[in-house]
């Protein structure tokens, strides 16, 4: 039987409207714009949605699901990973290489395919991770096999560091495909880190205040500057992720997204949390790029309202929380955040319509569109039907309990939001099944 979500509001392509949607196996078969529906409702599977929102489903083209096949005991599975996903709202997602085995081959590729497709409770891709020495069999692969080049202009979670030249300069000038980069300059980064442990290690002052110390503006701007100018050289297809300081936005443009080829994401954690949060939250909130201070987020807030910012993606990479109550130089960066990053963006959306419309173009439609995501990101007919419902105006607060990420935790443990995630479809399913592999354009 069809399903039909009756008479929602549709917050879709720059547009807020009362309308029902029907979905058709995985399909989207009609998008009706009214609230009068001409068809019998006793034909249909009803949703009823009155005062509820309806969104595309989330894309999040920036994951650590950290599950490779051959970890023994990974901070998270794809099984546990997409799940929370799911329940947040988001129905794709692009997981990142440095996992166990790096996703650096073609034969890495296909071995995580086939993970995913067994255990993966939403869409999913991956992207190849560059290095010193695969830069010549990485552009051998046909380029709508995968997501995109993942390169690390500095060091991070599975280290996977590419720092010759020659080989850059190949990638940047060869590159057949989207190259999303981690830029944080590491000489600067390893120099502070050396002075920070020779005068805080094993003191009172070792503390993760001083992540946004040595991992700083600086080191971030210059990283981004040299690998822009080096896309810019050679006219690559160059997205920064996860950027973090005000200094690095002016290093980007505002043009429509499809006359740009400098691009760059945001995560929540970024947009939420400052400086200020370190005393409280401690190693919960460290992660690479450092989260900095309330300029840089609010400058961040801007730069994604006017244009300089194309998409918001988690960065999701968790790690025990063990490892995380370590002091700070041992403990490792990330943070769990995928299951509610939906509702960390409508927090301050709801009510306001043009910034709800912002945050489904940065985490829906652009995705697909930088990314090259068939079928997916919009609400339209013969797209597939990845579709959130959300019931705003209610409180939702996070507990350990309610979490679903195999790390059990979460930095925002004890907020409170005011939304929920009501139902969620992937592919026109709505019982945690449904998951296919991205299909990619470009």
């Amino acid at each position: 039987m069809k399903t039909l979500i009756h008479n929602a509001t549709i917050v879709n392509e720059g547009r807020i409207y009362k309308g029902s949607v029907i979905i058709n196996n995985d399909m989207i078969e009609e998008v009706v714009e009214s609230e009068t529906f001409l068809f019998p409702l006793s034909s249909f599977h009803l949703v009823e949605a009155e005062g509820l929102i309806l969104l595309p489903g989330v894309i999040d083209t920036h994951v650590h699901f950290r599950d490779g096949g051959q970890s023994e005991n990974p901070a998270g599975t794809f099984y546990s990973e997409s799940r929370a996903a799911r329940a947040g709202g988001v129905t794709s997602v692009i997981d990142m290489p440095n996992t166990k085995p790096l996703t650096v081959t073609l034969e890495a590729l296909e071995a995580k395919e086939a993970l995913a497709a067994r255990d993966s409770a939403v869409n999913y891709g991956f992207m190849l991770g560059a290095t010193n020495e695969n830069i010549d069999d990485l552009l051998a692969v046909e380029p709508t096999r995968y997501a995109a080049i993942k390169l690390f202009l500095g060091s991070s979670t599975g280290n996977m560091l590419v720092n010759n030249p020659e080989q850059l300069d190949h990638l940047f000038r060869d590159a057949n495909k989207l190259i999303v980069a981690h830029c944080e300059e590491e000489h600067v980064v390893q120099a502070n880190l050396l002075n920070a442990k020779r005068e805080y290690q094993g003191t009172p002052d070792e503390t993760a205040a001083l992540h946004p110390k040595i991992r700083n503006n600086e080191a971030c701007f210059l990283s981004s500057y040299h690998a822009i100018e080096r896309a810019r050289r050679y006219g690559t297809r160059f997205h920064v992720a996860h950027i973090s300081t005000a200094t690095e936005l002016s290093l980007l443009s505002n043009f429509d997204l499809d006359k740009k080829h400098i691009t760059a994401e945001v995560t929540p954690n970024h947009l939420y949390f400052d400086d200020r949060d370190y005393a409280e939250l401690g190693n919960r909130i460290k992660c690479n790029p450092a989260i900095k201070s309330n300029d840089d987020r609010m400058a961040l807030w801007l730069a994604l309202e006017d244009g300089l910012i194309d998409t918001i993606a988690t960065d999701h990479a968790p790690h025990p929380l063990e490892a995380k109550m370590k002091p700070y130089f041992d403990a490792p960066s990330g943070i769990p955040s995928i299951q509610h990053s939906l509702q960390m963006m409508l927090e301050p959306a709801i009510g306001d319509n043009e910034l709800l419309l912002m945050v489904v173009q940065k985490m829906c439609h652009n995705p697909a569109l930088l990314f090259g995501i068939a079928d997916r990101g919009f609400i339209r007919k013969g797209y597939k039907a990845d579709l959130v419902l959300v019931r705003p105006g209610v409180e939702e607060t996070v507990t350990r309990e309610s979490l679903l990420y195999k790390c059990g935790w979460s930095p925002l443990e004890g907020q409170t939001f005011h939304t929920h995630i009501e139902h969620v479809w992937v592919n026109g399913n709505d019982s945690g099944a449904g998951a296919e592999r991205l299909r990619f354009t470009k």
